[in-house]
């Protein structure tokens, strides 16, 4: 199949195209490299370096006709949607639906999209959270994801484009971007291995639910020939605090941070955890990685990058 992958330079969007290629598909990449880097996209993929709100990329759906869209292109640092909510929207939604109208125009088959598990949901009621669970986003990141879901209801609805989305739990591994905001086992690790201290925000007992990049692309490779349109978790039930990331990562790098804490964090839910079972029930699918093998293969990454 002819796949474009929008983010594919990015973490989980470039480790989505190397496995689709595997796989055999004819993969296409669409990135501004805002966040991403080049030297992440396959070398067997076709790159194309353009915004998902550009008027443009219609062109190249035209021209390409592809089968599936997996969008994994959005911006996902939730401090940044609460300070600037209005370029959130701009990116996430109206980019989005920019992307959602090339698909009608041009007969795409079935639209992937990465949502969150944990911003949908807000402070959960229950845990872990389930795909029934009440969506209640605290954040205007999480707002912006469950308004995509939305809209994908109507696209099947109206035009029959058949939809996946997927709700990612806190994904974590190697290529995480380390310098922005978001990604704490990166930024952790990054900053260990440069031999600085890493900030804490608050106490650190905020809990989320930590999935390894591995894992969430065998979810994505499992549904993408599915034919219904439904919602699926992707995450591992298990709850972690951000002092425990701390702890391991620290141990792997010979214990010389110090546990700093500053204050804490505009937006920021207090736990995050998702059940997959809806996932297993109907794929088999669940977490293979364990996160302290996870951890250890993000910290030993970045450590070869250095």
């Amino acid at each position: 199949m002819k796949i474009l992958v929008t983010g594919g330079a990015g973490f989980i969007g470039s480790h989505l195209t190397d496995a689709f290629i595997s796989a055999g598909h004819n993969v296409f990449v669409l990135d501004n490299l805002s966040t991403g880097f080049k030297e992440n996209v396959n070398s067997n993929a076709h790159f194309l370096k353009l915004d998902i709100g550009d008027k443009e990329v219609l062109n190249i759906f035209e021209k390409e006709k592809f089968d599936i869209v997996c969008h994994q292109a959005a911006q996902v640092d939730v401090r940044k949607s609460v300070n600037d909510p209005i370029s959130d929207a701009q990116i996430n939604i109206l980019g989005s639906i920019n992307l959602l109208q090339c698909c009608v125009k041009t007969g795409v088959k079935k639209f992937i999209f990465a949502s969150t598990g944990g911003a949908v949901y807000g402070e959960q009621e229950y845990f872990p959270a389930d795909e029934k669970h009440p969506v209640n986003p605290v954040s205007p990141y999480g707002i912006t994801k469950l308004t995509i879901e939305k809209y994908l209801y109507f696209y099947k609805n109206e035009y029959n484009l058949n939809h996946t989305i997927l709700r990612y739990a806190n994904v974590y591994g190697p290529r995480q971007n380390p310098f922005g905001e978001a990604g704490v086992v990166a930024i952790f690790a990054n900053k260990m291995l440069k031999n600085e201290n890493p900030i804490i925000n608050g106490d650190g007992k905020q809990t989320r639910d930590y999935v390894f990049v591995e894992d969430v692309v065998m979810a994505n490779l499992i549904t993408l020939e599915d034919k219904n349109s439904d919602i699926y978790n992707v995450g591992t039930g298990i709850e972690t605090n951000v002092n425990q990331i701390f702890s391991r990562l620290n141990y792997f790098a010979g214990e010389k941070a110090q546990e700093k804490h500053g204050p804490s964090a505009k937006g920021e839910q207090l736990r995050s955890v998702i059940t997959s079972d809806k996932l297993f029930q109907k794929f088999k699918w669940k977490p293979s990685i364990k996160n302290d093998d996870g951890l250890k293969k993000t910290y030993d990454y970045f450590q070869s990058k250095l």
